[in-house]
């Protein structure tokens, strides 16, 4: 991992569907576009870093929020428990709507437009934010959004965490600015067969979906895979290209 060095923090307030508000602190490194990666389950380890100085050498500038765990360290056990105190804010298990946390990516992405004066966001998701990527489409402010390894919700056999309303919305924010994308290893258990064909169903020629050979899971990550990498930088580039 290369020295991780932001050349900005600031903390982000913004409320909840709840109602209540939640503050996050958010790193920026970079110039160019701006793509905002929401960390998965793990936490924000040298591997996600790493995917950041990754899009910085590409050309672009990287928010990437600290939504819960120890900053720079992978500690899966740990998380799980925090997951459980953060739950008002992520629900690995809802069902047919989005977790509380989804209003508040959407106002801290109108901010990165706006502080940025830019035509709009790239979003990533991955693991349990993978899903907000593709419905944060809906907003006026993201241009582009990578679901890696949606994996919520947990145990889904089929069902998605959104509804109808939400891939509707999200579906008319792709038909105007291009397609999502979706991407998973084809043996990933924690995004089985039945959640990825319902993602595809739902959102249907509004979404790319690819799959790569393997049984790995954290493909830009901890299981970083190059395909998939140069599939997300090259779909930015384009999201991008058609917003000048």
């Amino acid at each position: 991992m290369k020295d991780w060095t932001p050349s900005e923090r600031f903390d982000f307030t913004a409320a909840l569907s709840s109602g209540k508000d939640a503050t996050h602190q958010v790193h920026v490194i970079g110039d160019g576009p701006p793509i905002l990666i929401l960390q998965e389950l793990p936490g924000i380890g040298p591997e996600t870093l790493d995917l950041a100085h990754r899009l910085n050498a590409a050309g672009f500038r990287v928010y990437l929020p600290h939504l819960f765990g120890t900053f720079g360290k992978l500690t899966m056990t740990r998380n799980v428990v925090r997951l459980l105190c953060v739950r008002r804010e992520i629900n690995m298990f809802l069902k047919g709507k989005q977790s509380p946390i989804a209003d508040w990516m959407r106002a801290l992405c109108r901010h990165i437009r706006d502080r940025e004066d830019a035509s709009g966001v790239g979003v990533i998701g991955m693991c349990l934010t993978g899903n907000f990527a593709l419905t944060l489409m809906a907003d006026d402010a993201v241009l582009g959004g990578v679901a890696s390894q949606p994996a919520l919700p947990a145990k889904s056999n089929g069902a998605l965490q959104m509804s109808a309303a939400d891939i509707a919305a999200a579906r008319a924010g792709m038909a105007a600015k291009g397609p999502g994308l979706a991407m998973r290893f084809k043996g990933d258990k924690l995004v089985p067969d039945a959640l990825f064909q319902a993602l595809q169903r739902a959102f249907g020629d509004d979404l790319e979906s690819v799959e790569f050979e393997g049984d790995a899971h954290a493909m830009l990550t901890v299981h970083f895979h190059q395909p998939a990498y140069d599939r997300m930088e090259a779909y930015f580039r384009e999201r991008f290209a058609l917003a000048t």
